[in-house]
């Protein structure tokens, strides 16, 4: 059986010190360079949230402060920072990532009008990525994932993973969350493994 690494979102925005850290996000990457060092995957992809500076998911361009929700196409858009810019230094892979192996980027968000969290398809489930079309190409048919974080980009990429057919796995020690609530991060756990993500320890 082939197997892919889905390694998501480590961006400089999202790790210590950038727009939208997520705690404890540095701990995550030497535990994803050894995953790539340690197994024999036939693809290694990575996600990389990549907004235009206009994107309408940034509090900054609503004239909201970060942590509203707003309706967005008919769904709810929590508001966040300005982060992951395209050309930024925040859009940029982390340089403690070992990106040598990785065999395709997928850029997502990069639709102003409609956030994406999956690297598969954006949030209004109308425009794909191309992830899934990779993935059949090349005979995948389990993935791994990683990658930050946990309660959003990581849980919607699990479980459109699912809906997809792909046998999927999650590396509990190669993410973390954001937990705008402390209870996120715990609820999103639930919620993958309700829908047979398998959370490996």
């Amino acid at each position: 059986m082939k197997k892919a690494l889905i390694i998501v979102d480590v961006q400089n925005d999202f790790c210590e010190g950038g727009a939208l850290a997520v705690p404890g996000a540095n701990e995550v990457i030497p535990y994803i360079n050894l995953l790539m060092e340690e197994n024999e995957y036939d693809q290694i992809v990575l996600t990389q949230d990549f907004h235009p500076a206009n994107h309408k998911s940034f509090a900054s361009n609503n004239g909201r402060k970060v942590g509203e929700t707003i309706t967005l196409n008919g769904i709810p858009q929590f508001m966040w920072p300005d982060h992951c810019v395209q050309g930024s230094f925040g859009a940029e892979f982390h340089k403690d990532l070992n990106i040598s192996k990785a065999t395709h980027v997928i850029q997502k968000g990069k639709n102003s009008d409609v956030d994406s969290y999956s690297g598969f398809q954006d949030n209004n489930h109308f425009v794909k990525t191309g992830l899934d079309d990779y993935l059949k190409y090349h005979d995948i048919q389990l993935v791994e994932v990683v990658g930050l974080a946990l309660d959003y980009c990581v849980k919607f990429t699990c479980l459109d993973a699912v809906q997809l057919g792909y046998i999927t796995c999650l590396h509990f020690n190669g993410t973390r969350a954001v937990n705008v609530k402390p209870e996120n991060g715990r609820d999103a756990i639930y919620e993958m493994l309700q829908n047979s993500v398998t959370v490996l320890g």
